[in-house]
């Protein structure tokens, strides 16, 4: 049994090209070009910017040159208070190492020295129309979706109860069938056949379906189905975080599967360790249950329940307590007799009395296990029913 999760290891994020961040859409703030338009090609490699008002002053320890560069008010004050040679110098310096971007917040009228800076080193130099503050938040919501890590699988994913699961397992296993048994009971479908995975700080992996299956389903024998406009809005969801893996596979017989519930697994995506359960599938198994039960207890999992841990501790607490000493005298058997001997021998032998009809022993016996069959419940009460004069 594994004592937690393991590590998280954040993957490489990806990246993204001046050209494509500045112009993209969902940039709540305005950026003018003012100069460098040659070098509008140089990517861009991490979602934070960087304010490096010390690199004006000739420090540049800790400047990395992938990040979007922050220019505000404080940084530009700096520049105000040089003379016209420091401040082409200052400029100089802090163009010459490599920047993909340089984003000025402040209005009005730049400083030569900067336009003539990135004009000569081909660093593009923005002007936004935001101040610091609303800048930087605009450019960090759209670089942590363009910058995020990226990987497609090939599953179901569904909300359960607020908890994200993705079903894995080969083709044809029924995770699409699983998925709409989920909706039929009240759930959310995320994605069917391709599930778009993206990691997120500090260490989540989010879910969405492929735009061309979006709100879509695949059922063998009925076809692509519209979740969406079979059973409304509120049937379907377009993202989700990962918070279980679920792999189906077929029953086999020898196969050892975990009985208690404390073994845990875990399913790795983008570098971030998800836990695992792993289902097996055969006729007249009910995988909807299955799935909302495995759901709830996930549920109290995060509230600090573990209900297998739980009763494997009770289980321990029991056997300790349990006495390792000699059977004490109350429950052992009385010593017999000699006298009592002779007279169960006695008793034996006169098998051909035949007892009052109204006496316990003239009551047929119910048959042994063994003479019931496997199939029969372990409760089994004999159906006998006294004789009229047994009544009398």
């Amino acid at each position: 049994m594994s004592i937690g999760a393991p590590p998280s290891v954040p993957p490489p994020h990806a990246e993204v090209t001046v050209e494509s961040f500045s112009s993209d859409a969902r940039l709540s703030v305005g950026l003018a070009l003012i100069s460098g338009r040659s070098g509008l090609a140089r990517p861009i490699r991490h979602p934070r910017i960087q304010k490096s008002g010390l690199a004006l002053a000739g420090h540049y320890f800790g400047v990395v040159p992938t990040r979007v560069q922050v220019l505000g008010e404080t940084e530009l004050s700096y520049l105000d208070a040089l003379g016209l040679d420091q401040r082409s110098q200052a400029a100089r310096g802090y163009f010459s190492l490599g920047l993909s971007c340089v984003v000025v917040t402040r209005r009005g009228e730049l400083h030569r020295a900067l336009v003539a800076a990135a004009e000569a080193t081909s660093t593009p130099l923005f002007v936004s129309d935001g101040r610091s503050s609303k800048t930087i938040n605009a450019i960090h919501a759209v670089l942590d979706d363009r910058l995020a890590p990226q990987a497609t699988l090939h599953g179901v994913l569904v909300d359960v109860f607020g908890v994200g699961m993705l079903l894995l397992g080969k083709s044809g296993i029924g995770k699409s069938e699983c998925a709409v048994e989920l909706v039929l009971r009240g759930h959310r479908l995320v994605a069917d056949d391709v599930v778009r995975c993206d990691w997120r700080p500090p260490g989540m992996v989010f879910g969405s379906p492929a735009d061309l299956l979006r709100h879509h389903v695949e059922v063998r024998g009925l076809g692509v189905l519209n979740i969406k406009e079979m059973f409304g809005v509120t049937a379907v969801r377009e993202r989700k975080r990962i918070d279980v893996v679920v792999r189906l596979e077929d029953w086999t017989d020898n196969a050892a599967y975990d009985r208690l519930g404390i073994d845990e697994q875990w399913h790795s995506i983008l570098g971030t360790p998800i836990r695992l359960l792993t289902v097996p599938v055969r006729p007249g198994r009910d995988m909807g249950s299955i799935l909302e039960m495995a759901a709830r207890n996930e549920l109290l999992r995060r509230a600090g329940r573990d209900s297998a841990k739980e009763f494997v501790d009770r289980l321990e607490g029991r056997l300790v307590a349990m006495p390792s000493g000699p059977e004490p005298e109350s429950v052992s058997a009385p010593p017999v007799s000699s006298a009592s001997s002779a007279a169960i021998a006695t008793v034996s032998s006169a098998a051909h009395v035949v007892p009052p009809p109204n006496s316990s022993v003239a009551r047929p016996e119910p048959p042994s296990r063994r003479e019931i069959g496997s199939n029969e419940s372990s409760a089994w009460i004999p159906a006998v029913r006294p004789r009229v004069e047994d009544e009398r």
